[in-house]
């Protein structure tokens, strides 16, 4: 069983636990985690969100992670940056991502190596965000994002 906890201000707590719930129902069900978002400004770091493992817990393969994420966000930026943010948590769960003589590296290579932008576990999570994005909603709400949904639920619409 994970646990998620999540606090701070500024931010709707159904959907970050409907999201991470929904993230690791899916992809670590067996997996005990425990992941803790906090929600804070992060404007002065010009970022929306960090994922990073617990203090201690730095060795292969962790399972206590820490989420902060900006709360100046629209509900689709929101979505998009924790699942940014919960790839980078699946890349230390599954070792992709690590520390070896501490340098945080991705598949053996140090990031350090890349620019920001071609970092390569970056990379990977800028593709997944918009892919988790799209299955999220369709699991959600029954349709590709980007498509109006339309919520059919009074009795006069049933009708038709």
């Amino acid at each position: 069983m994970s646990y998620i906890c999540h606090h701070g201000y500024g931010y709707s707590w159904k959907l970050c636990e409907d999201v991470s719930s929904w993230f690791i129902n899916q992809y670590f069900p067996r997996h005990k985690i425990t992941l803790d978002i906090v929600h804070r400004s992060l404007k002065s770091d010009n970022v929306r969100g960090y994922c990073d493992v617990s203090p201690g817990e730095r060795h292969y393969k962790p399972r206590h992670f820490l989420i902060e994420l900006d709360t100046h966000m629209s509900e689709e930026w929101y979505i998009k940056t924790l699942f940014h943010e919960l790839t980078h948590m699946a890349q230390w769960i599954r070792g992709e991502l690590r520390f070896r003589r501490g340098k945080l590296c991705y598949s053996q290579e140090p990031v350090e190596n890349w620019d920001y932008e071609y970092q390569p576990h970056e990379i990977d999570a800028r593709e997944e965000e918009i892919r988790l994005y799209d299955l999220y909603l369709f699991d959600k709400k029954g349709v590709p994002a980007g498509e109006p949904s339309y919520d059919w639920s009074n009795r006069l619409c049933s009708a038709l």
